[in-house]
């Protein structure tokens, strides 16, 4: 089951939220539609096929889809929350269809400060000036592999450690241990991942735990020595130069951009 329900509309871009409560395996029918758009996932994770190439999306995986592009849809893990951002085709320069972006942190950021823009109601300013932002710092993140410059076996193979990741998996605390859940040699986990995904395993990782620490702080989190603790940093001030390397931010000016009417 499909829903959609409309943040914000205006003739140059409508951002919507789309929710799926799909669970099945198979490709769904091909269906086209005719806009631009970029698909960002808030949770959970889907696949998609596109123009003979398929993809693994999560929340650090993106989607751009073009006019009269056909496209098929599988949920093997479930449901999943996505914003959906559709474009005039001026103010898609930069971005080219048909392709998956890597939702480095610096996107991650933009597309939290474009929902809490959505949800302050001035659109034709604050809205839309973060909905600009965030179409010129994903213009700048490399492409996801096509599917056919990589074996299934590997895209699969990243797809697992993708997962491990996100979900938090014990084995995921160490590179040794997490090619040891995939049974392969952390040697190839290492130069497949780098490979496909176009970013390294240590850097993919700390991304996802700079999305974690966004999630805390915006819900009031107060303390940063208990919050890199419970995220696996070596000390506070491992957290804080993760984030800025990430941000171009410390986490207490991240407190403040996440704050609601910031």
């Amino acid at each position: 089951m499909l829903s959609a329900v409309t943040l914000a509309a205006r003739p140059e871009f409508t951002v919507t939220t789309v929710a799926c409560r799909a669970d099945h395996t198979r490709w769904s029918e091909p269906e086209t539609r005719d806009d631009h758009r970029m698909v960002l996932v808030r949770r959970g994770r889907f696949r998609r096929w596109a123009d003979g190439a398929d993809a693994d999306l999560d929340s650090t995986v993106a989607y751009l889809g073009a006019p009269g592009e056909e496209e098929r849809f599988a949920h093997p893990a479930g449901g999943d929350v996505c914003t959906s951002l559709s474009f005039a085709p001026w103010l898609w320069e930069g971005l080219a269809g048909g392709r998956t972006v890597y939702v480095e942190a610096r996107v991650d950021l933009a597309h939290r400060r474009l929902l809490a823009a959505a949800g302050g109601g001035d659109i034709d300013y604050a809205l839309t000036e973060e909905l600009l932002r965030l179409v010129a710092v994903a213009a700048g993140q490399p492409a996801g592999q096509p599917a056919g410059r990589t074996r299934p076996a590997d895209r699969a193979l990243v797809a697992a450690a993708r997962e491990a990741i996100i979900e938090e998996a014990p084995e995921a605390a160490r590179l040794c241990s997490l090619a040891g859940l995939l049974r392969v040699s952390p040697y190839r986990l290492s130069r497949v991942f780098s490979h496909h995904m176009g970013v390294s395993l240590t850097r993919y990782r700390n991304r996802v735990r700079v999305s974690q620490v966004m999630d805390r702080l915006a819900a009031g989190e107060s303390s940063l020595a208990d919050l890199a603790a419970d995220l696996g940093f070596a000390d506070q001030a491992h957290l804080t130069r993760t984030v800025r390397e990430h941000l171009e931010h410390t986490p207490t000016a991240l407190r403040r951009l996440l704050a609601p009417g910031s």
